[in-house]
């Protein structure tokens, strides 16, 4: 008889890794998984978990949402964040770094792992801020364990300003060194501000008027200049909610030319459409970048299916109700919440036959994993992985609402109604069950801070850095 040993098994489900499928059962112990193959060599467990009908996937790894705390917890905290993670069936997010204060010190940094280690149900990482004001605190928060860096070169919450193209350029040098990732939003803000005034003083305070400020050129521009600093560096960049169908073509070239880039976008630029968003739910999805025409969802949907674009990340950006209810649209806060109603959009997807389960695991699970130095400890069930593991009911059917949230200052979806096949039914964070049945179980502190492991730095003209040639003793080249 085999020795009981392991913490729990899930027992009689079908193991999906982006490589394949296979009936298996999974046992877990001291966080890991030990164990998978055939049940008549499983282990026995203390607990075990029925699991016939349901896929066994890796959690899911959300590389980009915005969880308020420090600074704005009327909006959101990490007890509040991570439950909704735990619900979607999501097992780690990125919190982003524009909380107040932002993430630019060491000292800002300890106030929000304070807050995380203290609520988190989930596994997390911390960006911290690519900043002009800050650029010596890049290496210190580096060595204290940032999953990436983030640089706003479009507006954000927080109204923190666009770095200047020198520091940039400086800051990616000093990245390419470290090897970390930057994630970039990447939106030209001196473009969109002059639109969004001039329109403005004409008077226009309608829906559209949003998605004219950023109008393509916008995100074009940015997005070459991303490219052209990254490729000059070294620096391994990352675009944020890539929501332009114009933006393909540029990111497929420069992937071919070897530019370190991987690029992420949201259910909502493949799902909705501008021109069907007036009124209240123009307000509840008004977002940065905006949700453009519908014209631009196919080619979107297709770069993800093809790799173009390697990831799903939702901008999970809840706000109070209050905050998306004023009377100019100008007024309205820009985002809403993303982190739990993901996993249940692409389910639908892959339910609808628009792709496969090995699909969505590559883009939700192993490409942000490999992205930001997380894999294989993430992203794949296997022996020696982490045990971040979603149980998922690809039968299980449901309506979101709103309402129903666990974002619960932050009760409002653009999704609102819409009808999902294929569901999340049990999260579990290393060995945890921190989700079963719909229920979140009270797992505050549970969540770790995540480390990334990033291959080693490849630099680029370093003869030219701002660091060479500040050097006393530095010559002409």
């Amino acid at each position: 008889m085999t020795e009981l040993y392991a913490d729990l098994l899930i027992t009689g489900g079908t193991v999906v890794n982006e490589t394949g499928r296979f009936a298996a059962d999974v046992a877990v112990k001291d966080g890991l998984i030990v164990f998978v193959g055939h049940r008549d060599f499983a282990p026995r467990a203390r607990r075990t978990m029925a699991a016939a009908g349901k896929f066994v996937i890796p959690g899911a790894i959300d590389v980009h949402t915005h969880i308020r705390e420090p600074g704005m917890t009327q909006k959101e905290d990490w007890t509040t964040g991570t439950r909704a993670a735990a619900a979607g069936g999501v097992t780690t997010i990125f919190d982003m770094p524009n909380t107040d204060p932002p993430v630019w010190s060491l000292d800002a940094l300890a106030i929000k792992q304070e807050a995380a280690a203290r609520q988190a149900h989930v596994n997390y990482g911390l960006y911290g801020l690519l900043d002009e004001r800050a650029l010596d605190a890049i290496e210190p928060l580096a060595e204290a364990g940032v999953i990436a860096f983030k640089l706003f070169y479009g507006n954000t919450t927080g109204n923190l300003p666009a770095p200047n193209d020198g520091a940039v350029l400086e800051g990616f040098e000093i990245l390419a060194s470290l090897g970390l990732r930057c994630t970039i939003h990447a939106e030209n803000s001196p473009i969109l501000f002059w639109r969004e005034n001039r329109m403005k003083a004409a008077g226009r305070d309608d829906a559209f008027a949003h998605l004219a400020a950023r109008a393509d050129i916008a995100a074009l521009e940015s997005l070459n200049r991303s490219i052209t600093l990254s490729e000059w560096t070294g620096a391994r960049i990352h675009i944020a909610h890539e929501s332009c169908m114009r933006s393909i073509p540029i990111i497929r070239d420069a992937k071919a030319r070897g530019v370190p880039i991987t690029v992420e976008t949201g259910p909502q630029y493949f799902l909705l459409a501008a021109e069907d968003l007036v009124g209240d739910k123009a307000r509840i999805a008004r977002l940065n970048p905006p949700i453009r025409e519908g014209a631009q969802r196919a080619p979107i949907f297709q770069a993800l299916l093809d790799g173009t674009i390697d990831m799903i990340g939702t901008d999970h950006a809840p706000h109070a109700m209050a905050e998306k209810q004023h009377a100019s649209f100008w007024d309205n806060a820009c985002g809403f919440p993303g982190v739990e109603t993901s996993m249940r959009l692409m389910l639908t997807q892959v339910h609808q036959g628009r792709m496969s389960m090995e699909q969505y695991i590559r883009m939700a699970c192993v490409a942000p994993a490999k992205a930001f130095g997380l894999f294989p400890r993430k992203g794949v069930i296997q022996p020696g992985a982490d045990a971040d593991i979603t149980v998922v009911d690809p039968a299980k059917e449901g309506v979101i609402r709103g309402a129903e949230l666990h974002s619960t200052r932050s009760l409002f979806t653009p999704f609102e109604g819409m009808e999902t096949v294929g569901m999340p039914v049990a999260t579990i964070v290393r060995g945890r069950i921190v989700m079963e049945g719909g229920t979140v179980v009270e797992a505050a502190g549970w969540g770790r801070m995540e480390r990334p492991e990033m291959p080693k730095p490849e630099p680029r003209n370093l003869a030219t850095t701002t660091k060479a040639i500040l050097r006393p003793d530095a010559q002409s080249w």
